[in-house]
């Protein structure tokens, strides 16, 4: 059994494609942070593998050990992420 359960997450105002899609853009949001990181990391190596930190040391425990989905999935369910329902149409 999944946790948090789909209906958890909608809390009754989403359907499971709109559940669907904000995951999917949180989980981008949190993919890109990731890149970043590790951009940075790979930046600041020196190439003296003495003095140098391991390359995953650098970046964020969260984004480097869970999977994108995973990640956004709980942010939503702890209410770190909103989604907003667009009503105008």
């Amino acid at each position: 059994m999944l946790f948090p359960t789909i209906d958890e997450l909608a809390q009754g105002k989403l359907n499971r494609y709109e559940l669907a899609l904000a995951t999917a853009k949180c989980a981008r949001l949190i993919t890109d942070e990731y890149v970043k990181q590790r951009e940075l990391a790979e930046k600041s190596q020196t190439g003296n593998n003495d003095a140098d930190k391991p390359l995953m040391s650098m970046i964020d425990k969260e984004y480097r050990d869970e999977k994108a989905i995973k990640i956004s999935i709980n942010r939503i369910h702890r209410g770190e992420y909103v989604i907003f329902k667009d009503d105008t149409a």
